[in-house]
């Protein structure tokens, strides 16, 4: 066991954990923040991606040892009210079946347009590859990132 410090969504937490225990793990359990979801296991369908540093990341595969300084945000960071547009946009497009994937993948969408503010369908299925959805929302979800494009741009605009 070892003291580890973390900050997530901006807030400072220390625990007492493994080093090698899976970030995902020490967000659920340790800071008791659930939204970040345990999917495979193993890095592969993206349910369980977080920002670290700014870069989404698959939190079930990399150790608490490994985060370092980096600042981490999990979904519950995007907003307090789901104000933040890809949330909007998610609502909006009525992207979430069964949702269990769905922090994940707006975690990732995210990312993409924080990078891209304006992607084409092209880059949108390069970045959510490997993002798995099993209810198969995916003409949802590229609607929704392209209408999340729409609401940045108009905030944007607005100041």
């Amino acid at each position: 066991m070892a003291s580890i410090n973390l900050k997530i969504n901006n807030k400072a937490y220390t625990i007492d954990s493994d080093p090698k225990m899976p970030l995902l793990w020490a967000i659920r359990d340790l800071v008791g923040l659930t939204g970040t979801k345990y999917g495979c296991g193993i890095a592969q369908c993206g349910a369980c991606t977080v920002h670290l540093g700014g870069i989404p990341v698959r939190s079930c595969s990399i150790p608490v040892s490994a985060v370092g300084s980096k600042d981490i945000t999990t979904i519950e960071g995007l907003s307090d009210d789901n104000s933040h547009p890809v949330q909007q946009a998610w609502i909006q497009e009525q992207v979430p079946q069964c949702g269990y994937c769905q922090s994940g993948q707006i975690m990732a969408a995210t990312a993409l347009l924080g990078k891209n503010p304006n992607p084409s369908d092209k880059d949108i299925d390069t970045a959510m590859q490997g993002h798995i959805c099993r209810c198969g929302t995916y003409p949802r979800i590229r609607k929704a990132i392209k209408a999340a494009s729409v609401i940045i741009s108009q905030k944007a605009s607005a100041k």
